[in-house]
């Protein structure tokens, strides 16, 4: 038995709308593996396992998958399994360019597959393989700004598209866009963008004294219904939302007294909290699908700590509170009336949550060193990320339409 990790980070368009996901992959250290494949190739077989069990459509819905290839599948020695359709090819900086590896490539393209070209430095040497590819992938912290825009100018004598990776600041991003780059990749679209010193704009002040008043320990259940019916918008979404196929009640709920009664108090408070939280603008909608992975993924893993999974949840959605928000996090927790159990896991990942959430992060970035979690069996960690990120996508498309 092998453990297969699953994770995907988002590449966004001019718009700032989902375009595609990077999916990663890594074996575990642990992983036994018969036969005398190397180190990529066995890499390569793990993600043909994880597609055929999972597919695709679980992991990315309909939208197109950027895939690593080692050389192996590129020149054809292992038939490639993926639709066409779907999937985006990935030629690794390390893979040896030679006429095997091109003519491989204009197969791939003649065959209707998307091909990428991932942290590429360009050099005349390698002109045959931009003339057959159709993205390429540009590593911005791999070279200084003068050359990265030397390599652009180059570059936009192809018919090709540009992708960013490793977007991380803001001032990235500005760059990038200058240079008229297509595609975006980066942790920057899941950190804050502090547009502002000193005070937050009024549209999420009025969103976090929300949150905050949703957070106070002694709300009861008519303050609670009272909060929420005051806002027709969030009442329609909640109501809506739970009389959806996500429950699949018996009879329908009526009113926010009974959502209450029937899910608790807290439930009742997380489903409002998502709802506000994916009415703050000018935010591309996957960083709502990042808070909502967050928090399935860490409120599976307090099947592991024993503790509510309500405190596991709240810590994995105002994890993305920063981003959202545009404020560091520690400002908005101060603002808030948390529990010290959820300040501490938010600011700090201690405790019980706080290793919850640091096991998801790292999870989700592909940091698979990083992840410290024990599972109590094997596969729970990729089952639990993929019913997240399905949770997650249905319940988006609930409360934003």
């Amino acid at each position: 038995m092998y453990q297969v990790y699953i994770g995907r980070q988002p590449i966004y368009d001019r718009n700032l709308e989902l375009y595609a996901y990077e999916l990663l992959f890594r074996r575990n250290d642990t992983a036994n593996l018969a036969g005398d494949l190397d180190d990529d190739l066995a890499t390569a077989q793990v993600v043909i396992n994880a597609f055929l069990e999972f597919g695709l459509d679980q992991i990315v819905g309909q939208h197109p998958a950027f895939i690593n290839l080692p050389r192996k599948f590129i020149v054809g020695d292992i038939p490639l399994p993926f639709s066409k359709d779907q999937v985006v090819l990935e030629i690794l900086e390390d893979v040896e360019v030679d006429h095997q590896v091109i003519t491989a490539v204009k197969k791939l393209r003649a065959d209707g597959y998307t091909v990428a070209l991932d942290d590429f430095v360009y050099h005349s040497s390698l002109r045959p393989l931009v003339e057959t590819s159709q993205i390429v992938k540009m590593d911005l912290l791999a070279l200084p700004r003068g050359a990265i825009r030397e390599h652009v100018a180059e570059l936009r004598k192809f018919p090709i598209k540009l992708l960013a990776e490793k977007v991380e600041t803001p001032e990235d991003y500005d760059f990038a866009r200058e240079l008229g780059f297509d595609y975006f990749q980066g942790y920057f679209f899941c950190r804050p963008k502090v547009i502002s010193g000193n005070s937050l704009p009024a549209n999420r002040l009025s969103i976090l004294r929300l949150l905050a008043k949703l957070q106070e320990p002694h709300v009861n259940i008519a303050e609670l219904a009272e909060i929420v019916s005051h806002d027709v918008a969030i009442s329609y979404k909640l109501m809506r939302s739970l009389n959806s196929a996500l429950y699949q009640l018996s009879k329908p709920i009526d009113s926010i007294h009974r959502a209450i009664v029937y899910l608790g108090l807290q439930n009742v408070k997380n489903w409002v909290s998502l709802i506000a939280m994916a009415d703050i603008p000018d935010k591309p909608q996957e960083l709502m699908v990042v808070a909502l992975t967050r928090a399935k993924m860490c409120e599976q893993l307090s099947k592991m700590t024993g503790l509510p999974k309500e405190t596991h949840f709240t810590v994995g959605l105002f994890s993305a509170l920063d981003a959202m928000m545009d404020a560091p996090l520690e400002r908005i927790v101060k603002a808030l009336p948390l529990s010290e159990e959820i300040k501490q896991a938010l600011l700090h990942q201690e405790g019980p949550a706080g290793e919850a959430l640091h096991c998801t992060l790292a999870y989700e970035r592909g940091q698979w060193e990083e992840i410290r979690c024990p599972e109590p069996e094997t596969g729970f960690l990729t089952q639990a990320y993929l019913e997240a990120i399905r949770w997650a996508d249905e319940v988006t498309s609930k409360i934003q339409a």
